[in-house]
């Protein structure tokens, strides 16, 4: 769960990434949230609606112990909890406490009756958390109750607290309680304040939202699944394409190297998150985004671009050779009532740079939340990541773009313009190059990111290291076998030899005769050759010993 003291941009996950969330001081301007429950869904229904709170949180109702709950639907992880009262729950005699930048989310972990989407699961187990009293923000006035993880079951830390699988996420539990429905969800997010947006907010289970079945034709992106030893940071991540992953408000691409020691060269990998408001971004993307607008300021209070609120800035994705386009209104926010350093008013750059190391063991590089996830359609496919699934396929993504560039441009001019189109006058022209402005590193963040380069090649620095213990045991071992060859070879060398003059066979040399006097030690005549010794002696007189 991301949490922004002003806009609270949610992250469930149990990994580093939420371990080194980042907080802004900012909070959404919310409208009056005095009906936060969406209207009961139908039982025959296959689309859940999806509420919107001022852009800031989505959430659907779901049904435990037969209440019902507005829950936030977070695809970036993979527990239930809830605040309140759930009747008939039973207690599993097991506790459980989540930290988040926000508070902490403590209780016991039940198991009730749950419902969504019209498949019920008897005994799902969830986090019962009685006290919120830690948040920084009302949930309840924000318009739900609970929250609903998406992610693969993997990330769950219910899962890792009870034994066997009766800790299996809610999602996992339903895909293999319906084994011959497909294994994927699909998502649709709404826009606040566009006049023009014709879209509502939708969730489904093992189908498609009529008349959108087009996504289902679109590229499959494959998961980028992450090692072994990390799986439980396993998100629904994606790759960039090749050299043009994102272009920027100038049309060109822009570059950046990938932290992820899988990814081809010239891709970058991107997490799809529901839980963040703002989509985090590297520092360099971001500062390309904004470092070129006339009068954007860097605001180190907020930790992120201020711009001004009438600046089109066009900002596109590319992923399986389609260009997912993002709506002007979502590159820039107003929705958060910040001011310029001179208490002028600005609109908010929405890719928010990464401050802090984020993805420590460099499985991906960005992670694209609810201002980019408005422009698509998604559809998550989980293929073999569902435990006790009988699906071996691999996980893919597929997207289906929902942003009409020139209805958008349309709909910036509208709102932000008063309808006035002044989006090609000099005051709103980009900056040259040379003059781009970018943001700066404080020590601390430089430090995180070299630990983050360092750590994010963790498997080449783990398969140096057994390279080095693997050649130095080898050279221990030849040194060990050269130094008994030596010794076998001089011992069968002095069996060759025989017993010394004056030695006994058991004896490896002669004692020097016992004499009182000097007479025995009288140098000999030196024999006529080397003949002489070899014969007396029956060896080398030459052979080292």
């Amino acid at each position: 769960m991301r949490s922004l003291p002003l806009v609270h941009s949610f992250l469930l996950s149990f990994s580093p990434l939420s371990v080194l969330a980042l907080s802004i001081p900012f909070s959404v301007r919310t409208p009056d949230t005095t009906h936060h429950h969406l209207p009961r869904q139908s039982s025959n229904s296959s689309v859940v609606p999806v509420g919107n709170t001022q852009n800031a949180f989505y959430y659907s109702n779901i049904t435990l112990g037969g209440r019902q709950i507005s829950v936030m639907l977070d695809t970036g992880s993979s527990d239930l909890w809830v605040t309140g009262s759930v009747p008939g729950a039973h207690d599993t005699g097991n506790s459980l406490t989540l930290s988040y930048s926000v508070g902490n989310a403590a209780g016991d972990v039940y198991t009730a009756p749950f419902q969504f989407d019209g498949y019920t699961v008897q005994d799902q187990a969830f986090l019962l958390v009685n006290d919120t009293s830690t948040f920084s923000t009302d949930i309840h006035a924000e318009g739900y109750d609970g929250l609903i993880g998406l992610g693969p079951n993997s990330g769950s830390s219910i899962y890792k607290k009870l034994s066997g699988d009766s800790g299996n996420s809610a999602i996992n539990r339903i895909f293999v309680q319906n084994s011959s429905s497909d294994n994927y969800l699909t998502l649709m997010l709404s826009r606040n304040g566009d006049p023009g947006n014709q879209i509502a907010g939708q969730f489904t289970i093992s189908s498609v939202v009529p008349g959108f079945e087009n996504i289902t034709n679109q590229p499959k992106l494959p998961v980028e699944k992450v090692y072994k030893l990390t799986d439980k940071d396993q998100h629904w991540q994606i790759s960039t394409d090749k050299g043009v992953g994102i272009i920027g408000p100038d049309g060109q691409p822009i570059k950046y190297d990938s932290i992820v020691p899988k990814a081809p060269s010239g891709q970058i990998v991107a997490v799809l998150d529901s839980g963040f408001t703002l989509p985090q971004v590297p520092r360099s993307v971001s500062d390309a985004i904004y470092g070129r607008v006339q009068g954007a300021e860097w605001s180190t209070s907020n930790q992120a671009w201020l711009v001004p609120c009438g600046q089109l800035i066009n900002v596109t994705f590319n992923f399986g050779g389609i260009s997912y386009p993002v709506h002007p209104l979502d590159v820039s926010s107003s929705d958060f009532g910040v001011t310029f350093s001179n208490g002028n008013s600005a609109c908010l750059g929405t890719f928010q740079p990464i401050s802090s190391a984020f993805s420590l063991l460099g499985e991906y590089d960005m992670i694209l939340g609810m201002a980019f996830l408005r422009n698509v359609y998604t559809l998550i496919d989980f293929g073999n990541l569902v435990k006790g699934g009988s699906s071996s396929n691999n996980p893919y993504v597929q997207l289906l773009s929902l942003t009409n560039e020139t209805a958008a441009v349309n709909d910036f001019i509208s709102v932000r313009l008063n309808g006035q189109n002044l989006i090609n006058s000099s005051q709103y022209a980009l900056l040259p190059a040379s003059q781009q402005q970018y943001s700066p590193e404080t020590a601390a963040q430089k430090k995180a990111q070299y630990e983050e380069k360092v750590l994010s090649h963790w498997p080449y620095i783990l398969s140096g290291c057994l390279v080095v213990v693997l050649l130095l045991v080898a050279y221990c071992i030849w040194r060990c076998c050269c130094r008994r060859k030596r010794l076998a070879k001089k011992k069968a060398a002095n069996q060759q030899a025989g017993p010394a003059p004056g030695g006994s066979a058991n004896s490896s040399y002669a004692k020097l005769p016992d004499s009182g006097s000097t007479a025995s030690l009288a140098m000999k005549p030196m024999r006529g050759s080397t003949l002489d010794f070899t014969e007396e002696y029956r060896g080398d007189a030459f052979a080292r010993h």
